[in-house]
């Protein structure tokens, strides 16, 4: 068995893999990370090696002192890819993008495929149909939009996310609402339209922790799929293995 963890700016994920079945997704906070390890380890025994992906603050350290009892693994630029990265900076990709980057090309061979990953920010990856990772874009994600909003002015206040309740904003909050949700919709869907006028023979890819509340609102056909970062890892590291 592999558990796959995805440090991430604001939480942690994870899972539990028996070749590439998912037996058990988890998400805890940071100052979380040990114990739930430690839990998920004496409750899934045949675990063999820990794989870690992480554009988050958590120190190596914290996963090493699991060393005694499963292999640990860090995906680093240097690892083995399934994709040629033509991005202009490949050392600043993010180890997150890239692992996306990797179960898109492996999950569906012979297209161009869109992944938007949609968290603290949304990010957007493209590879096409020879393999070729080309890059994307990077934008804020709803929360950091709320937040944004408020830290940044003198009277907007910090409010939870939340469905508008109509295009037309009749107050302070509902136009908020309408700003940061129909924004980053109608952003996201502007992005699909101009890959589609690029690209044919084409997959978006919708993951992240916002995938379900923006997937019913989106107008694109999408495949969503909010575990896809914790499968892609999964994969990354068995095609590491067979191709070492």
């Amino acid at each position: 068995m592999i558990l796959t963890v995805d440090v991430g700016n604001s939480r942690i994920k994870a899972a539990v893999f028996e070749g590439d079945i998912l037996l058990e997704p988890f998400v805890f906070k940071k100052e979380e990370l040990q114990k739930n390890i430690q839990n998920i380890l004496k409750n899934f025994t045949n675990t063999t090696h820990l794989v870690v992906a992480s554009v988050g603050n958590v120190e190596k350290q914290a996963f090493l002192e699991f060393e005694k009892d499963i292999a640990v693994h860090f995906v680093s630029h240097g690892d083995q890819f399934p994709f040629a990265n033509e991005y202009e900076t490949p050392l600043t990709l993010g180890i997150d993008r890239m692992v996306l980057a990797a179960g898109a090309t492996l999950q569906f061979p012979g297209k161009n495929r869109l992944v938007i990953d949609a968290g603290t920010c949304v990010t957007f990856d493209f590879i096409n149909v020879s393999n070729e990772y080309l890059g994307g874009a990077i934008t804020p994600g709803l929360q950091l939009r709320y937040k944004s909003l408020h830290d940044f002015t003198a009277n907007l206040p910090l409010l939870a996310l939340e469905s508008p309740k109509n295009i037309i904003g009749n107050s302070t909050a509902e136009s908020i609402h309408s700003g940061v949700v129909n924004g980053l919709v109608y952003e996201i869907d502007g992005f699909i339209d101009e890959y589609r006028a690029l690209y044919s023979n084409f997959i978006i890819i919708l993951t992240g922790g916002d995938t379900d509340f923006l997937a019913k609102r989106l107008k694109n056909t999408i495949f969503a799929n909010s575990n896809f970062l914790l499968e892609s890892l999964n994969q990354t590291f068995q095609y590491k293995i067979k191709n070492d």
